[in-house]
């Protein structure tokens, strides 16, 4: 079937909303028509020069949609099912049987290539010529897009679907981190270092676990207040003098949990020196330069977990946030602006200087 999709054909070029025909789902595949997407820092890292993904590429890794049709042997989605799609995974390694998909033996093939499985990919341009539609098994810079039951999360029909794509990956996150991968308890203190989409998430989630100490640091007042807003304890802008001194005399001597989303090796080695002895940070930003650190960084007992999709089963997870949502816990949508995917430059633009935290881009039509 035709239909139209957000393509990237060079890295340094802006996306174009073309016409592309895309197969039926083979065997153990859907077809989901998308109500929506969310736009992740993720979804440019095919602009970097040597990444495993290549243009020509569709996108687009937050999708959620209605299933329309369903390919042979699928019986876990029906169609008009209403989904989310998240990271794919391979369900059978070792990590995935263990319940942490995340660290699928075959993630970075799956999710970060464009062209899961090695063979021809389900879409071809108006010239006949391939493009790389396996983007975390999804694709879904497009109207329709096609995935397996592992990226599949079916949720109720009376939600806004439009609004729930950036649950499967940034959201997921930023929350599962905290909820899962760290662990964080009540009464514990924590700090998130970049108030952006995963790192609120993260501050909410933080507020969901019940700690009682929620410091965001960021570069941008409005979203130091959102911070506030939607749960941290106290706020500092990381531009700051002693920014680590002043957490560490918050919170008597350093946090017991901290979270990097931002990737820069400086940021992390405020998060490191902020831990109190045995604490732990995550690190879930894509960093782009080597981190050193000093020979005592880690001498008093003080863990470095990296983190994928916060160590989450969608399949688990999602339903869990959306009932938080639903009981006013979780209010993710504060974080959602909505474009029209044919102004998808725009939003990327708009993501790049902070001006919208999470873009969500809606098909024409819908």
């Amino acid at each position: 079937m035709q239909v139209h999709a957000a393509v990237l054909r060079e890295r340094t070029a802006p996306f174009v909303v073309e016409r592309v025909e895309l197969a039926d789902p083979g065997p153990g595949q859907v077809l989901v028509e998308i109500a929506g997407t969310g736009f992740c820092h993720t979804d440019v890292l095919p602009r970097q020069d040597g990444f495993l993904a290549a243009p020509p590429l569709i996108a687009g890794h937050e999708g959620a949609g209605v299933v329309t049709a369903v390919g042979p042997g699928v019986d876990e989605v029906a169609v008009g099912a209403h989904v989310l799609l998240s990271f794919d995974s391979c369900g059978r390694c070792v990590n995935c049987a263990a319940g942490h998909p995340a660290y699928c033996e075959t993630f970075f093939a799956r999710n970060l290539t464009g062209r899961a499985g090695g063979g021809p990919g389900p879409v071809v341009d108006a010239d006949g010529n391939p493009v790389a539609a396996r983007w975390f098994g999804q694709s879904s810079f497009a109207s329709h897009a096609i995935a397996g039951p592992r990226n599949v999360v079916v949720v109720d029909d009376d939600l806004p679907l439009h609004l729930l794509g950036p649950l499967g990956c940034g959201i997921q996150t930023g929350a599962g981190s905290v909820l899962i991968a760290l662990g964080v308890e009540a009464g514990a203190s924590v700090a998130v270092f970049g108030a952006g989409g995963v790192g609120l998430s993260a501050v909410m989630a933080a507020r969901v676990a019940g700690a009682a100490t929620i410091v965001a640091v960021d570069l941008r007042e409005a979203r130091l207040e959102l911070a506030q807003e939607l749960g941290a304890t106290h706020v500092l802008r990381g531009d700051a003098d002693y920014v680590a001194g002043q957490i560490r005399k918050l919170t008597r001597g350093g946090v017991q949990y901290a979270l990097d989303t931002t990737g820069a090796p400086a940021v992390i080695a405020a998060g490191i020196d902020v831990l109190r002895p045995t604490g732990t940070i995550g690190l879930v930003g894509a960093g782009s330069r080597d981190l050193v650190l000093g020979p005592s960084a880690l001498a008093t007992g003080k863990n470095v977990m990296g983190i994928l999709e916060g160590d989450a089963i969608p399949q688990v997870f999602l339903p869990r946030l959306i009932a938080l949502w639903r009981a006013g816990r979780f209010p993710f949508d504060q974080l959602i602006r909505t474009y029209p995917l044919s102004t998808i430059n725009e939003a990327e633009q708009d993501a790049a200087r902070g001006v919208t935290i999470k873009p969500v881009l809606i098909p024409e039509g819908r």
